[in-house]
């Protein structure tokens, strides 16, 4: 299987050249475009590796993945009156289709969607992002997972945009809390740096139960939270992902993107080159080989 995952990155990575870092994020910009990870992990636990998976990359919206899954623990199901569970049909930073809609954003992985599960959580739980940490650390088994200050740092200065999205939401009642301590707060989420191998270990609960601490170990949501991976994960290109790779993914304009097999496996591919859509150019061809290999 290395050998197989060693085959798969030589023929992608010279398909990150078509696309380009995170511009708009200064710290983002800054990332080696040539770095790039696969990681499979089985569900008996055999690992597989390929290139840089041991580095730290910022996660940014891969970390709502892990920020639904909590809020589902934590809050449960009047979550659902602040944010819906449909595809948005249109950029994952869309300021005006949360303003045409007049209420819930479409889904948690948009922007929108995801600083509205933030303002849930905070009103749960006193330490957030700092729950959303301590639950990577355990998932993973990686207690040095931390927030990148730097990029967290970047991203208050770089983020009016989002706290539009905020003021928005709070103008249309779906925000209890101050949209500026909402938005850093969502962006303390999206500053957390993980490795492609943490991010593959921390899913394992959606491929099968776990035992631990961590809250979402169990999976007790794990088919519901596939369901909107598969329909939403990926943003407007979902549709495309779903067609190609036929897995429920995340993905992160860090260059992440994080796939998983209910029972079966789990894999993350890292290459910080992004398409116009906002997803890693040479991480999604990556999966497709893959999926094509195991599935």
């Amino acid at each position: 299987m290395e050998r197989e995952l060693i085959e798969i990155a030589e023929a992608v990575r010279p398909l990150a050249r078509q696309g380009k870092v995170a511009q708009y994020i200064p710290a983002l910009a800054r990332v080696d475009p040539e770095a790039f990870a696969l990681v499979l992990i089985t569900a008996d636990g055999k690992t597989y590796t390929v290139g840089a998976a041991d580095q730290p990359f910022s996660i940014q919206s891969i970390s709502k993945l892990f920020a639904l899954s909590l809020a589902m623990e934590l809050v449960g199901d009047p979550l659902w009156q602040k944010v819906g569970r449909e595809p948005s049909g249109m950029r994952f930073n869309s300021l005006i289709q949360l303003e045409t809609d007049k209420g819930p954003p479409r889904n948690p992985f948009i922007n929108a969607g995801a600083i509205a599960v933030t303002d849930a959580l905070l009103s749960t739980t006193s330490d957030y992002p700092g729950a959303l940490v301590d639950e990577l650390r355990h998932l993973s088994g990686a207690p040095e997972i931390a927030i990148d200050p730097e990029v967290h740092a970047s991203e208050i200065r770089t983020g009016d945009l989002n706290r539009a999205m905020a003021y928005v939401l709070r103008a249309h009642k779906v925000l209890e809390n101050d949209p500026v301590a909402v938005t850093e707060a969502y962006f303390g989420a999206c500053a957390i740096a993980m490795s492609a191998i943490q991010l593959t270990r921390a899913a394992m609960f959606l491929v099968t139960p776990q035992q631990g601490s961590a809250r979402c170990a169990e999976g007790r949501h794990a088919q519901r939270i596939r369901a909107i991976m598969r329909t939403c994960g990926l943003y407007d290109q979902s549709g495309e992902f779903a067609f190609h790779v036929g897995l429920p993914g995340k993905s992160g304009v860090g260059g992440g993107v994080l796939v998983v097999q209910p029972d079966a496996f789990a894999a993350c591919a890292w290459s910080p080159p992004l398409d116009r859509y906002g997803n890693s150019v040479a991480g999604q061809a990556a999966l497709q080989h893959l999926a094509r290999l195991v599935c």
